[in-house]
């Protein structure tokens, strides 16, 4: 059984960084120079989007781990995934629930080149307002920022050249590669529940309850702001489960640079995990009824 849980844990630790480039190229290969000048086209819409994320997202987060006064040794993991861009899947779900995919995809594709600086910023700014002591004292938030653009920003280009130069091929293979990336994403959290089971049914109630009201509420806040501020049902639609819906491989990479193999923190993004797929296709059902 040791056996197996090193082995689990170095899937985690060492595979996670590998899966999250994988993720990001095949994210780039689905991009475009149009996904970027789109947002200039219809600006209003993005930039909600990307405040609900960005700011939102955040200041949620850390309100809900104060009024529900979670446990310090999962509070960082819980910011840990307010931080975290949007996911793939976001966009997937997207074009199931007749969203905006062209909104998602371009929302998916700034926060993911924006949180190499988003994403340490936020975490650092947690570790000092929870006074937490418990990191990695030889990791900086600059040398967090380098290794995540190895690890996401440079995907993304090399992957934005591949369809530049073989845009057949990867139009005729997108949702084989979209599949890909969803099951490397699900191989990384399967991994984290099986080393953690243990904690995972320990911290459960508290973990999964925070976790279940983030999500919740930023599907909920991102819909209605949307609907004041976004032009169509469409937009809405799309901003909802880009709020929802977060880069959790990201998550574990970052998790994994501040704590080594200590993953506990992870709790709160394995939970995240599965219950944000959870709500986002229960959301995705409840719309295709509707319309």
């Amino acid at each position: 059984m040791k056996l197996i849980l090193i082995g689990v844990m170095g899937i985690v630790t060492t595979i996670a960084p590998f899966a999250l480039a994988l993720i990001m190229l095949g994210l780039g290969a689905s991009l475009t120079v149009k996904d970027f000048t789109r947002v200039f086209q219809h600006p209003k819409e993005f930039f909600v989007g990307l405040t609900c994320q960005l700011i939102v997202l955040p200041i949620v987060g850390y309100l809900l781990i104060i009024i529900l006064k979670t446990p310090i040794e999962l509070a960082l993991g819980v910011m840990l995934i307010a931080s975290a861009p949007g996911g793939v899947t976001s966009n997937v779900l997207t074009k199931f629930a007749d969203g905006d995919v062209a909104l998602s995809i371009s929302l998916t594709a700034f926060t993911s080149l924006i949180s190499i600086v988003s994403v340490p910023y936020i975490v650092f700014l947690s570790i000092e307002l929870f006074d937490i002591t418990y990191v990695n004292k030889e990791v900086s938030m600059l040398g967090i920022s380098l290794k995540m653009f190895g690890v996401v920003t440079i995907p993304v280009i090399i992957g934005m050249t591949i369809r530049k130069l073989f845009s057949d091929f990867i139009e005729r293979n997108i949702k084989i590669i979209e599949k890909i990336s969803i099951i490397l994403f699900l191989i990384v959290f399967i991994a984290i529940y099986i080393e953690e089971w243990d904690s995972i049914i320990m911290f459960l109630t508290t973990a999964g309850t925070v976790s279940l009201i983030l999500n919740i509420s930023m599907m909920i806040i991102g819909f209605f702001v949307a609907k004041f501020f976004a032009s169509g049902v469409a937009q809405q639609r799309c901003i909802s489960l880009e709020c929802g819906l977060q880069n959790g491989t990201l998550a574990v990479f970052v998790g994994t640079q501040l704590f080594g193999q200590d993953m506990m923190y992870m709790v709160p993004t394995a939970a995240y995990a599965l219950i944000m797929m959870m709500t986002a296709v229960i959301f995705v059902i409840f719309l295709r009824k509707k319309t």
